[in-house]
């Protein structure tokens, strides 16, 4: 009940807050809906215009049951579908069940309660009158055939299709006008507020009326209150066509409760309140700062904002950030330009940690925001996934004191922070070409599953890199194996790739190596070039780095435009790099000769950095066969990277590269 109770109470929390209309959670007893024809009325409940509407969310009363409902009878008291509302409907040959009696019947009770308002009873009397279906068509809203029957598809090419079925969705390609949800206007003199949705007398009316007559009382789990109990719990969580739930409870057959219970709630009682206002909560924090990977959630919030003495350093110097670590191979930032800060001005005590909502988010892509950062009293981490439409569960919890939150974001950036290849979008965005961060997940995810991850079956490969690496990110845990050697597998698949992608899965890899040798093997590794490392896998990565380099100066010279020995034998270097070394060194002896007349500087300098690295092996190691650790690509992108940036007397090493 940890998750409800958090949530329960950040709604408190929000209601104290002066937000903006926008910016307000949806109020209880309420629930989003796409509505797609508006209808205006007069204070007396006469028809006044009507109008389609596209893409239009709006926030409309309902009960408990209609709020979740996914099929069957449960009408919403006001704003509803065609086969609610319209009680002509089935004389126009609607294909769907008309739930015209149950919508009235609801409505009637609503105007004739000590909780009436004056837009519902002009609704009720409007619908009474059973021209509904007839009205929408005589103002060209709905279409009927020559038989007088709504139409369920469009065959006159010679005319536009009506916007209403443009609209509205398909169904083995046929729409149903029935489905379309009606939301009221109801114009009275003197009020500034027509629109039904937008009106918060009404909203108030509706949710006096619905606690009125909630169900039974009993034990909250949540807040220890003997009050009503919630029958059903709210659906459309992350999207309005969301059916998946958190909590559900309607199988009573078989062995469900048998031998245990004898109803559902002897196993778990959630009052009406909490649950609306839990689901509420949620639904408005995964709109405002959630991070969504397909179905998959995950967001992080501030329970509660008390004063605080000071803030944290600001993110948009990140060298400031990470003052407290020490002199850690010098370690800097070149960031991208970071996001366009929510509200500079805002004031954090009104915000309920969306700013660490967002900086989770951009931790997960691997940015940092501009926005900065403050301590709050209690930090929650949930993740959420769906594996069927109808079920939802939480896949990840934490409730985290800040310091600790913070402090395991900072070593996730700090562990894995390693040269990343900026991609051409970046670049173009002023990105330098090389730059130290930590890979995001977008990265990750290209250079463990390339474009496997982007098909149909692909997408659980996604959800399960990001739920594996959330432990990793927030919980300072161990990068998993299985993902770092994927990665860098990958990375010695050269000839796979172009030099943009094989480049960005390189610098993946190698972050994703360091992070892991540091936490798993308790090995630091500089995110320089380590001159005096004589592991022998590092050494190896050096010499590879340094053949390629050869080659790939005398192919540029030449103007040949092809894949270096080097490059092409990646992989088999790393699985037997003695033997396949030799071979490597065989084949630069054409090119060294044809360099030693024009560039006799450039070689010199690169046959004494070979034999230095040879000088640091020991005989048996350089003699071995066994396979390469992972270690050697960190041997040979810092290699590369050094030269890229040496220069000669007559060239410059980065322009031959780049």
């Amino acid at each position: 009940m940890s998750w409800l109770s958090k949530l329960y109470k950040t709604y408190e929390t929000v209601q104290q807050l002066d937000l903006a209309q926008s910016e307000q959670i949806m109020p209880i007893c309420h629930t989003p809906q796409n509505a797609h024809i508006h209808i205006t009325l007069n204070q007396n409940g006469e028809f006044v215009r009507a109008e389609v509407l596209e893409k239009t969310q709006i926030v409309l009363p309902a009960t408990e049951k209609s709020a979740s409902r996914s099929s069957g009878e449960a009408p919403h008291p006001l704003a509803d579908k065609l086969q609610y509302v319209a009680k002509d409907y089935a004389n126009y040959g609607g294909k769907k069940k008309p739930y015209f009696n149950s919508y009235e019947a609801q409505l009637k009770e609503w105007t004739n309660s000590p909780h009436s308002h004056p837009k519902a009873t002009a609704v009720y009397q409007y619908i009474s009158k059973g021209t509904v279906i007839a009205d929408l068509i005589k103002h060209g809203i709905c279409h009927i055939d020559e038989n007088q029957t709504l139409l369920t598809s469009w065959d006159n090419p010679d005319q536009p299709v009506p916007l209403l079925l443009k609209v509205l969705p398909k169904e083995k390609g046929q729409v149903e006008q029935g489905s379309a949800l009606v939301c009221w206007s109801i114009e009275i003199a003197g009020d500034q507020c027509p629109q039904t949705w937008k009106d918060s007398t009404l909203q108030q009316a509706w949710i006096d009326f619905d606690i009125n007559n909630s169900g039974e009382s009993a034990l909250c789990y949540v807040t220890g209150n003997n009050i009503a109990a919630a029958v059903n719990h709210p659906a459309k969580i992350r999207h309005t066509g969301d059916k998946a739930k958190l909590i559900s409870s309607n199988d009573k057959d078989g062995f469900t409760y048998r031998g245990r219970f004898e109803d559902s709630q002897q196993a778990a009682t959630v009052s009406f309140e909490v649950t609306q206002k839990a689901h509420n909560t949620l639904r408005w924090l995964i709109e405002r700062q959630g991070y969504l990977n397909g179905e998959q959630v995950i967001i992080a919030w501030a329970v509660n904002q008390p004063d605080i003495p000071q803030p944290l350093e600001s993110l948009d110097d990140p060298e400031a950030l990470f003052a407290d670590w020490g002199d850690v191979d010098n370690l800097t930032f070149n960031t991208e330009p970071a996001p366009t800060p929510i509200e500079p001005t805002l004031d954090h005590s009104k915000d309920l940690g969306q700013r660490f909502g967002h900086l989770f988010s951009e931790k997960l892509k691997g940015k940092f925001s501009s926005t900065p950062l403050t301590l709050t009293d209690s930090i929650v981490v949930m993740a959420l996934d769906s594996a069927t439409p109808g079920r939802m569960g939480v896949t990840y919890y934490r409730d985290f004191q800040p310091t600790e939150y913070l402090s395991n974001l900072e070593a996730w950036h700090r562990d894995c922070a390693w040269w990343q290849r900026a991609s051409k979008e970046k670049k173009e965005a002023g990105t330098q070409k090389w730059y130290r961060s930590a890979p995001s997940q977008k990265a990750i995810i290209d250079a463990v599953y390339g474009d496997m991850a982007n098909t149909k079956s692909g997408k659980g490969l996604k959800k399960n890199i990001s739920e594996r690496l959330l432990p990793s990110i927030i919980d300072k845990q161990s990068i998993p194996i299985d993902i770092m050697r994927r990665a860098t597998y990958r990375a010695t698949q050269r000839h796979c790739f172009e030099l943009e992608q094989w480049e960005q899965n390189l610098g993946v890899a190698c972050a994703l190596y360091r992070g892991y040798a540091i936490r798993t093997l308790g090995r630091h590794y500089a995110m320089a070039l380590e001159t005096n490392n004589t592991s022998r896998d590092y050494l190896y990565g050096r010499l590879l780095a340094v053949a390629e380099n050869i080659e790939q100066f005398s192919l540029d010279k030449s103007g040949e435009k092809r894949l270096t020995n080097a490059g092409r034998l990646m992989q088999r270097f790393a699985d037997r790099p003695f033997t396949t070394w030799k071979t490597i060194e065989l084949s630069l002896l054409p090119y060294i000769q044809r360099l030693q007349n024009t560039h006799g500087g450039f070689i010199t300098t690169r046959k004494q950095l070979l034999d230095q690295i040879h000088s640091l092996f020991t005989c048996d190691s350089f003699n071995s066969d066994k396979a390469l650790s992972a270690e050697f690509l960190l041997g040979f992108h810092s290699q590369r990277l050094e030269l890229m940036k040496q220069k000669t007397t007559t060239e410059s090493e980065l322009d031959l590269i780049n």
